[in-house]
């Protein structure tokens, strides 16, 4: 059974490589986005390159990672810890930020994007805070 755990952690680890490399590149892409013209070819490639990010890469990983991170916290036993829970707020943060991540890539698709490429830098570096937390309370277990 532990080869088993140690296969759904890497698998685990791959999806979280994944899915983090998009939300730290996709707020980039909008950085970039929001200082083109609406409707311009460059606009219309980053709408190209923005979903593909998305539907591709990102959306598939977030579920690979939310099912093999289930798996491994009950194989782990690790439900009692307080540091999955605080692990869990930190990914549930991310998860809202997928979410807002998108929302704003339906509005630079449909031209509509009220945001500044400043905005999108601030964003990008507060993806990077949370995934610090997580991988603090993954590899510390301070509790």
């Amino acid at each position: 059974m532990e080869n088993l755990y140690l296969w759904i952690k890497a698998l685990h680890l791959v999806a979280v490589i994944a899915f983090m490399a998009g939300m730290l590149y996709l707020p980039r892409l909008f950085v970039y986005h929001a200082s083109v013209a609406k409707g311009s070819p460059e606009s219309e490639i980053f709408k190209v390159m923005e979903r593909r990010l998305d539907k591709a890469i990102m959306r598939p990983a977030l579920v690979v990672l939310v099912l093999s991170g289930a798996a491994l916290a009950w194989e782990g036993g690790w439900f009692a810890a307080g540091w999955l829970w605080a692990k869990l707020a930190f990914v549930i943060m991310l998860v809202g930020g997928y979410a807002f991540l998108i929302r704003m890539r339906l509005a630079f698709t449909i031209d509509a994007n009220q945001h500044t490429a400043f905005f999108y830098r601030v964003l990008n570096e507060l993806v990077t805070v949370v995934l610090i937390g997580v991988v603090i309370l993954v590899v510390v277990k301070p509790f």
